[in-house]
């Protein structure tokens, strides 16, 4: 199934993002993340990738593979194209198709210090290559605070309008901590006319130096009662961790009362995060699925 025909029940679509196993002999590990995942029944699973050639892009494959045919979930494979040539991304695509991975998050992926651009400079060259290249799904990111390399709000809009002209079906949005931001960003969308579903990106902070590392290369704001969770419960590991789901889970619960399309939790390989967050929503979730 196309992850964007989720959205068009108009209840909001579930999903949550895990990472291939960073070390030999961890595949296993994740087998088990999935197998916990899975019982909270989301709407799809997304598999972060590395970047062309990267060792553990067979992983990549795999998890997707087996997320899809053993538990019958849908999978979003996410995809880079920095430092790849279409001859690179077009055998990928290939082995996706013969895995039957219907869905593709197209990314540029993370600038290495001294990058090579080949035949993809913006994640909008990917997405067209992948649409001329194959019958996929086809997700892409978004910044509701703009992306850290963008010169002004103003440019990023412009080129995220560029991007989905290219036939992007849906948007997945980097973290952020203010919904504020969010509903601004949201507004700016629609007023360009990009009326393509937005599934948030909520990522469950569970110790200080996580969000610390994750905020200096996202550039997210932190507002001032989140940098106060942070400051009282940084030297205790337990209270930080319970303060840092309650507040993914107010987040979210006006989120949905907002009427989001989805939610996708960054869930860092943790089930038991997801679970938590999913139990403190059932009530809600129920209501509107």
């Amino acid at each position: 199934m196309k992850i964007d025909n989720l959205f068009t029940s108009g209840k909001p679509a579930i999903s949550f993002e895990i990472f291939p196993p960073k070390r030999d002999g961890d595949f296993q590990t994740v087998l088990q993340t999935i197998d916990a995942l899975a019982l909270l029944k989301p709407d799809y699973i997304s598999v972060t990738y590395g970047a062309a050639g990267s060792e553990r892009n067979n992983d990549t494959l795999e998890l997707a593979s087996r997320i899809k045919k053993e538990y019958g979930i849908e999978a979003l494979a996410h995809l880079t194209s920095v430092g790849a040539t279409k001859e690179d991304i077009k055998r990928i695509l290939s082995v996706f198709e013969e895995n039957q991975i219907e869905n593709v998050l197209a990314l540029r992926g993370d600038l290495p210090e001294n990058p090579i651009v080949r035949d993809f400079k913006y994640a909008g060259d990917l997405v067209h290559f992948i649409k001329q290249n194959g019958a996929f799904g086809v997700g892409a990111a978004c910044y509701p605070e703009s992306h850290v390399e963008s010169r002004s709000k103003t440019t990023d809009l412009i080129h995220l309008k560029q991007k989905v002209d290219q036939g992007v079906d849906f948007l997945v949005t980097q973290m952020f901590f203010d919904n504020e931001k969010f509903y601004e960003f949201k507004d700016e969308v629609r007023s360009l006319d990009i009326n393509i579903p937005i599934t948030v990106g909520i990522m469950p902070v569970l110790n200080k130096k996580q969000i610390e590392r994750m905020v200096a290369i996202s550039g997210a704001h932190l507002p001032e009662k989140f940098k106060k969770i942070l400051n009282c419960y940084e030297d205790k590991p337990a209270a930080l961790q319970d303060a840092g789901i309650m507040y993914a889970c107010e987040q979210i619960v006006d989120l949905l009362s907002s009427g989001v399309d989805g939610i996708h939790l960054y869930v860092m390989n943790k089930p038991y995060v997801a679970k938590r967050i999913l139990d403190n929503l059932s009530g809600i979730l129920t209501t509107l699925r």
